[in-house]
């Protein structure tokens, strides 16, 4: 089972611009609203129309301007789950996921996946209720289980979980989970949320202003996200421009830092360090610093520190016991070559 997206649409102000591939596995756009992650799934689904390019899933051409083929919605049979979970309000549940099973023409048949499905999901008791009695997380369930029914060849997924209060994302996330490796296709999940994303797909697509910056394994991409954009949205929030002192050394500008780097520094305008990666010790890249301010979360703290001549500060996150353990004696950071991030601008 694969899925290949190589599409565009002009949008007026906004191009989308979109080249993207995955096989049995859950591929993630991840990015900032507006930046086209929707858009895509619309167009794979056959909502909406790219101006150019070739959409295939699982061997089948749902799309492709040059040979005039697009295939209408019902054709391609996609399975779209979108932010409002579009259940028939008018509906109980057991007749919309029923809708969802009026591929299959045989009537016993039909009755019997329907039923098969609403007990794996839980649902039994809540066949007879109409969407507006549910909770937010039982309406997900219920739109899950109709779209599965019907068997789609891909599993579309636009920010599942942003319509529910966060005590209950984690939870139904797990079963989100369990539903989509189950599934045995292509899932195509769409998210701003790194933590989401890092956790249920196995492949990254970062999209900015409507492209794709880098796509690959998601260790990967959180290890190396290449830009200034890919690594803030995967949670890089030490991020300094950069003037180039050598093949393997830095000034970081906002830091007043020279840095030595693991890696060649190549055309990269910036550096970056996950604040988990700092290292209150001597070493390489080490530095006096000063603690600007702390900032207590719930089982961490966040240190802002400052060196000498730096205009901006840089944040450190450590456990509580071990910053009990140092504060007021501490005065010097150390930022590990291998642990430092080159990035374009």
């Amino acid at each position: 089972m694969s899925i290949s997206v190589d599409i565009e649409k002009n949008l007026g102000v906004f191009r989308l611009d979109v080249h993207f591939s995955a096989g049995n596995e859950v591929i993630a756009l991840l990015g900032a609203s507006g930046c086209g992650k929707s858009m895509t799934l619309k167009c794979i689904a056959g909502i909406e129309r790219p101006d150019r390019g070739r959409i295939v899933v699982n061997d089948v051409t749902l799309f492709d301007s040059e040979k005039g083929i697009n295939l209408t919605p019902q054709q391609r049979h996609t399975g779209l789950l979108f932010q409002n979970y579009a259940l028939f309000p008018n509906m109980t549940v057991l007749q919309n996921i029923r809708a969802g099973a009026r591929r299959e023409r045989d009537a016993e048949k039909r009755a019997s996946i329907t039923e098969d499905i609403i007990k794996s999901f839980g649902l039994t008791e809540l066949v007879k209720r109409y969407p507006h009695q549910l909770s937010g997380g039982q309406q997900q369930r219920v739109a899950l289980a109709r779209i599965l029914v019907s068997d789609p060849g891909v599993l579309l997924l636009d920010e599942p979980f942003s319509a529910l209060d966060s005590h209950l994302r984690f939870r139904l996330e797990q079963e989100v989970r369990e539903i989509i490796r189950g599934f045995g296709k292509s899932v195509v999940l769409v998210s701003h949320d790194r933590d989401e994303v890092f956790r249920l797909s196995d492949k990254i697509a970062v999209m900015h202003n409507g492209a794709v910056e880098i796509c690959g394994e998601k260790k990967e991409v959180f290890a190396r996200p290449g830009t200034r954009n890919a690594a803030t949205l995967t949670g890089c929030k030490n991020i300094s421009p950069i003037r180039k002192l050598g093949q393997r050394r830095v000034l970081a500008l906002d830091w007043n830092m020279e840095l030595e780097t693991a890696e060649d520094v190549g055309d990269a305008a910036c550096v970056g360090i996950r604040m988990h990666d700092l290292r209150p010790e001597d070493g390489c890249n080490s530095f006096s610093c000063q603690v600007a301010e702390e900032i207590e979360n719930p089982f961490s703290y966040t240190v802002m520190l400052k060196t000498a001549g730096s205009e901006r500060t840089i944040g450190w996150e450590t456990d509580k016991e071990t910053w009990r353990q140092l504060r007021g004696r501490f005065d010097r950071i150390c930022l590990p070559p291998e642990a430092i991030i080159l990035l374009k601008g």
